[in-house]
């Protein structure tokens, strides 16, 4: 008796062990593809320090008026 619905085993819907591997390696890449753009972009959106602000003289603490 001969088979005639012989699959292969490189089949991915069929083999389990196989899809479920790809699977959770394609799911590791792409959280860590997620997680390393998300840190890239606050890299490039970091904060560059206090800017340099004139504040006028009768809005400080100790108001100077002329």
């Amino acid at each position: 008796m001969s088979h005639d619905q012989h699959t292969p085993e490189k089949d991915f819907t069929k083999n389990w062990v196989n899809s479920s591997r790809f699977l959770f390696y394609l799911q590791v890449f792409c959280i860590m593809a997620f997680v390393l753009g998300g840190c890239y972009r606050l890299y490039k959106q970091r904060y560059k320090g206090k800017p340099e602000v004139e504040v006028q003289g009768s809005s400080k603490y100790t108001p100077e008026y002329k």
